[in-house]
């Protein structure tokens, strides 16, 4: 909680503890990042081979960039003037639950199988004549580690769904994410698409829920905040 926000309602009664003030534009700039990354490489995907040779890569990389279009539109209703109301307030926090749950993670669990499509498969290139197939080995995980800078995002209290569940909920929402990420990697690479369909379905369900539950909450949390803020000290 920022020094200058009251702790206690005009109630006596503990306020509502909301995330610190973001900057909309740096949130804004991360839209355009994560809606032409993921954008591209899908469409990459799409006109080098058949979207079924990438499991659900392409999928996800669609989900990531469609989301952050949708983080932007939340973003962009950010409002702090004397005419904005609860759900202007919380603009900025709304979108960087979005594209911290909807683009964000999508974008995580599509990297290492796109990563082992982007190297082996032929669809991409040919093989040279005599060339050798040389398998990658564990170093083909090394583009899977960004999950866990990640975690640490979200578990150290970075993260804007910190500020809507409780920590033991917050712990077991992103040791969902991790297993599920984790599980439909493995799955892919057995060559088990029906699992990993379901993995991913029920991650990108898992993480709707979240998101519309946070945005909800969020502006509830406001609208109780205003409602018993203790009134500004006129200068």
């Amino acid at each position: 909680m920022a020094k200058d926000r009251p702790r206690i309602g005009t109630d006596g009664r503990p306020l509502p503890i909301l995330p610190p003030v973001r900057d909309a534009r740096v949130w804004a700039r991360l839209v355009r990042v994560l809606f032409y990354t993921p954008g591209f490489l899908a469409l990459l995907l799409l006109k080098t081979g058949e979207p079924t040779g990438f499991g659900m890569s392409v999928e996800l990389l669609m989900l990531s960039s469609a989301a952050a279009i949708v983080g932007g539109l939340f973003v962009g209703t950010e409002s702090e003037d004397k005419g904005a109301d609860h759900s202007s307030r919380v603009g900025a926090w709304s979108g960087a639950l979005v594209l911290e749950l909807l683009a964000v993670v999508p974008f995580i669990c599509a990297v290492p199988s796109l990563f082992h499509e982007l190297a082996n498969s032929t669809l991409l290139h040919s093989r040279a004549l005599g060339a050798v197939d040389t398998s990658l080995g564990a170093s083909e995980l090394v583009p899977a580690m960004a999950i866990l800078p990640f975690m640490v995002y979200q578990l150290a209290g970075f993260g804007t769904l910190h500020f809507v569940v409780t920590k033991p909920v917050n712990w077991i929402i992103n040791i969902a994410i991790l297993g599920l990420i984790i599980a439909s990697y493995i799955a892919y690479r057995l060559g088990s698409y029906g699992i990993e369909k379901s993995l991913v379905g029920l991650l990108v369900l898992g993480m709707g829920a979240s998101v519309l539950y946070g945005i909800l909450k969020l502006r509830q949390m406001q609208a109780d905040y205003d409602q018993r803020c203790p009134p500004k000290e006129e200068k």
